[in-house]
């Protein structure tokens, strides 16, 4: 899918993209390009961003990567580390494909700051829905 078709499907992604504001950025056959605007409603307690949201914004990127190829695909597992507070006016979220397989793929998904920081970073597996 380009990016107007991958920005069409992910439309219907509402907590993605209205709630949490997560936008498309760039896309190609095995990666992807995501940010996030951090507002208030994304910080904790502490004032950082919150974990679910920098989760969000992996968990996008990974699907947006994904199924950016020639198959639809979901979530199997994912795991993610958190390196460092999220702060600053925006997040970015790069996806990289490490491994596709027969009904498998892997991705790596590494949240940066403003100031290219590394935030977290996220390995997802999914599994392809269709051939």
């Amino acid at each position: 899918m380009d990016l107007a078709q991958i920005r069409e499907l992910f439309a219907k992604d509402f907590f993605a993209t209205d709630v949490c504001g997560i936008s498309i950025d760039e896309v190609t056959p095995t990666g992807a390009h995501c940010s996030m605007p951090i507002t208030y409603k994304h910080l904790n307690s502490l004032g950082v961003v919150q974990g679910g949201a920098i989760f969000t914004l992996c968990d996008t990127a990974f699907s947006v990567a994904a199924n950016a190829g020639d198959r639809m695909t979901v979530s199997r597992s994912a795991d993610i580390t958190y390196v460092k507070p999220g702060k600053g006016p925006c997040l970015y979220a790069e996806a990289e494909e490490l491994s596709r397989g027969g009904s498998t793929c892997l991705y790596r998904v590494s949240v940066y700051d403003t100031e290219h920081a590394l935030v977290a970073h996220m390995t997802g597996n999914g599994f392809f829905l269709t051939k």
